[in-house]
């Protein structure tokens, strides 16, 4: 027997405004029961089971209709909180902000909320937070770019996490990749004096990073020189940072023609510092930036960078994260997800010509 559909018409209260379109009524529209419908809508795993097709269907559906399932029922049914915890050194240009970006876009997307915290690297507060989070009921964390230890009774993703804890997913950067793509990227244009600028201490990814360039190194026959090696100190992310360390090292007098920052924040401090030594980016120094920030594409020169796909890391896990607050006795998540960096060639390199 065919499905008669119900053509949805929305009335209005008496103030004029619309009325809200019930869950019944969107599923006699859409010809499905409303079991169905709660089921795709409130994104149960059980879900998986009816077809894409269908699931389409109710969602477009629901955005025509302008359709939100009640808060308190889903709260109800499912004992969530659609609260999600994102913990972050600091939010600003660079690395945390493009994280946050896709964090943000799926989580909006699937229909939850999000609370963020910014440690600034404070131990003290990476202690803290994460109690004063689970105090808001979250139904997971995010945790980007910080040291974690915590035993937490909720899922918990990490992105640059660096160690191995039970219960936590961590999505990293393939760093041995990024390494080998910088200096093989260098040694084909005759660079053999490559200064390297790295990260802060308390970074996630500093000391992972370093291994790596050394590595690589190694593997391609390329020197590194102690007194070409400064680190950040500072804890905001400003290319006043890269200016300051790249003063230092022109202090010391030791030529090199290439430089390779750790991020792209700090390599736009770097070129500022060696063009008031009166020195060019490219044609005395190339300079190689990590991370793809978006104002990379338009510095001048626009910047050579290794580009971590930063949104992507944020997409997957706020996706990894749900997936696992949906399943929550399910133990075949991924304890790591590695992704690929990119070698993006712009103007601030160039071959060595003294």
């Amino acid at each position: 027997m065919p499905v008669h559909k119900r053509t949805v018409r929305r009335s209005h209260k008496a103030d004029g405004r619309p009325r809200q379109v019930t869950l019944r009524v969107l599923a006699d529209h859409l010809g499905l029961s409303p079991a169905t419908v709660s089921l795709v809508l409130n994104r149960a795993s059980v879900a998986d089971s009816i077809p894409h097709s269908t699931q389409e269907r109710i969602f477009a559906a629901a955005r025509e209709f302008n359709y939100r399932p009640s808060f308190a029922a889903r709260h109800a049914r499912t004992q969530r909180s659609f609260n999600v915890g994102v913990l972050v050194p600091e939010v600003s240009e660079g690395y945390a902000a493009l994280v946050m970006s896709g964090i943000e876009s799926h989580l909006l997307k699937e229909g939850y909320f999000y609370l963020v915290a910014s440690h600034h690297h404070r131990t003290d507060l990476v202690e803290e937070y994460p109690k004063l989070l689970m105090g808001r009921f979250v139904d997971g964390l995010i945790v980007v770019d910080t040291p974690w230890h915590h035993d937490l009774p909720v899922p918990v993703l990490t992105v640059s996490g660096h160690n191995s804890v039970d219960g936590v997913s961590n999505i990293l950067l393939d760093h041995d990749r990024a390494a080998e793509l910088a200096l093989r990227h260098l040694q084909q244009l005759g660079h053999k004096r490559i200064a390297f600028i790295k990260g802060q201490e308390f970074s996630s990814d500093t000391e992972a990073r370093w291994n790596s360039i050394t590595q690589a190194a190694k593997q391609l026959n390329i020197r590194l020189y102690p007194k070409l090696t400064v680190q950040l100190e500072g804890e905001i992310a400003t290319p006043q940072l890269g200016y300051r360390v790249t003063k230092r090292l022109l202090e010391r007098k030791e030529r090199f023609t290439a430089l390779f920052a750790f991020n792209d924040i700090s390599a736009i401090g770097a070129i500022r510092a060696l063009r008031d030594a009166h020195l060019d980016v490219p044609n005395d120094v190339s300079v190689v930036g990590f991370d793809d920030i978006q104002s990379a594409a338009f510095q001048n020169p626009r910047l050579t960078t290794i580009r971590q796909p930063l949104r992507k890391m944020g997409t997957i896990a706020a996706e990894t994260l749900l997936r696992r607050i949906a399943r929550p006795d399910d133990d075949s998540y991924p304890r790591e997800i590695v992704v690929e960096p990119e070698l993006v060639i712009r103007e601030s390199t160039s071959r060595i010509t003294h």
